[in-house]
């Protein structure tokens, strides 16, 4: 049985040349054994009409706040309520903002606020509209109150352009809201590691690195989205803790080392993102050390290896590290794949544009310990994490499968 099969879906339709398509997904929507109500905008109704979503659907569609197709029911109370999952596609950079900041102005955005429903939105647009900083403001803002985004492909638009901002195919987006319904890691427990180290010298002096640990933040985000039981141990960040995350913050790499540990018989997966010291002072200053003209020189000594303790402890754990390097990237990520006991390496060059410490995208590599490779194209921290995650998946299941 399809996991959609007597789910109710509500249907956002808004004005893109791509409305067209939100034909096929409600028409797949409905195949699949889901009630669809659809919703569309004044701006939709320019690209297409009532009749058709009223043909694939078999279902009244609404388009004005007033409208009350069921007597005694007010309609955007009662869709909102009876909705499991609030689904807008195509959505344009307009109603991106609208979502934002809470404005209800129509009844799609009144439905938006009105719901407690999933929402998942599939955004369409031209490249530079999707990519100016207000959209993806609005992209990040969305996300962390619970949005799930099907991110757009890249392509012939419209417009002639070539990018980003194609709406996702059909299967694509369904297979978001099927996950959206029936999280594919319920039942995981995972650990994350994120953010740097701080080593201190004195009482105000540390060694460390420039590390904002948005990717594991992205990571966590993401984990618990679909439903893992998530616990991250972060070094320190300026970045909110992610929703439903059981947050742990330590300072040093000793810290962060035995944070670890206190977790690690209960978890299935370990991702390791956090930036780790290398080194640490052999003795550090009491107080603070005063300026003066004479030298001072530091001995530093080795750190404990988190992912070599870790790797040595694996059993049947889905142990997952990144090596984020400055030169001979895959010789030092294959390295570091095999003398750690990982299932997985993800490897990343930070000295690349867009892909360095406290970036919001990223380009990597994924390594597993049987061979195989995937390069991934530079793309949202958050679409890494999909990727990574879905890797993830796939390993879980060859655990399972033995």
């Amino acid at each position: 049985m399809s996991v959609l099969e007597g789910k109710h879906i509500l249907l956002g339709v808004t004005g893109s040349i791509a409305a067209y398509k939100a034909a096929d997904i409600a028409s797949k929507l409905t195949q699949a054994g889901a009630e669809v109500d659809v919703v569309l905008t004044e701006h939709a109704r320019r690209f297409i009409t009532e009749v058709t979503f009223r043909a694939v659907t078999r279902r009244p569609v609404l388009v004005d706040l007033f409208d009350e197709p069921e007597e005694r029911q007010i309609a955007h109370i009662h869709l909102a309520k009876r909705a499991d999952v609030l689904l807008i596609a195509p959505a344009t950079a307009n109603i991106l903002a609208k979502l934002a900041v809470g404005l209800a102005d129509d009844l799609l955005t009144t439905l938006a606020l009105a719901t407690h429903a999933k929402v998942v939105i599939a955004p369409a647009m031209n490249t530079v509209m999707w990519q100016h900083p207000a959209t993806q403001h609005n992209v990040r803002l969305l996300e962390e109150r619970g949005a799930v985004f099907v991110y757009p492909a890249e392509g012939m638009l419209a417009c002639g352009d070539v990018g980003a901002g194609k709406l996702a195919d059909t299967p694509t987006i369904l297979s978001v809201v099927e996950q959206v319904l029936q999280p594919p890691l319920r039942g995981v427990k995972m650990l994350v590691t994120a953010g740097p180290t701080e080593e201190p010298l004195d009482a105000v002096r540390h060694l460390s690195n420039p590390s904002s640990g948005k990717m594991g933040y992205a990571i966590a985000q993401e984990a618990a989205r679909q439903g893992a039981e998530v616990t991250l141990v972060t070094g320190p960040t300026l970045l909110e803790p992610p929703a439903g995350v059981k947050v742990v913050r330590v300072r040093t790499a000793q810290q962060m080392l035995e944070a670890c540990l206190q977790v690690y018989d209960q978890v299935d997966v370990v991702i390791a993102t956090a930036a780790v010291s290398d080194y640490r002072p052999a003795e550090v200053w009491q107080g603070k050390r005063k300026k003066g003209e004479a030298e001072w020189t530091v001995r530093l000594v080795p750190n404990p290896d988190i992912l070599r303790t870790l790797g040595e402890r694996k059993g049947e754990r889905v142990l997952v590290g990144f090596a984020a390097e400055t030169q001979e990237l895959m010789q030092n990520a294959q390295a570091k794949l095999r003398e750690k006991n990982l299932d997985l390496i993800v490897a990343n060059d930070v000295s690349q544009e867009g892909s360095g410490f406290r970036a919001d995208t990223n380009r990597v590599t994924l390594l597993w310990a049987e061979g195989k490779r995937e390069e991934l194209p530079l793309m949202t921290k958050r679409e890494v994490a999909r990727h990574l995650l879905a890797a993830v998946q796939a390993l879980l299941r060859g655990r399972q499968v033995k």
